[in-house]
């Protein structure tokens, strides 16, 4: 990383109907990535083979984590276990930071 910090508020970003991802660090321990997903999208269930969090920035969606809906708005923090199946859908343009940690 270039920088030691920075302002995400200023990275926000959002297309038309999609999701745009913009990786902030990516290192031999994990990566940390943002995420823009536009009002109406949905990503699709799916697992990561690393463990997860996800932080909530804006908006307002819907987290599903093996099966439970956790409601996406500012502050949340969402932890989740390595191969856990989850999937989200915004109701609004909704922006959140994942980070994924590499299991030793």
């Amino acid at each position: 990383m270039a920088n030691k910090w920075k302002d995400l508020k200023e990275m926000i970003d959002y297309s038309n109907n999609g999701i745009i991802s913009k990786v902030i660090e990516k290192n031999d321990i994990g990566d940390v990535t943002l995420f823009g997903m536009s009002k109406d999208t949905e990503i699709s269930e799916h697992t990561s083979t690393k463990q997860g969090y996800v932080y909530v920035i804006e908006g307002e969606g819907i987290f599903n984590l093996e099966g439970e809906e956790i409601p996406m708005k500012p502050g949340v923090l969402i932890f989740m276990d390595a191969n856990a199946k989850h999937s989200l859908s915004a109701k609004e343009n909704t922006t959140f930071i994942l980070i994924l940690n590499k299991i030793f």
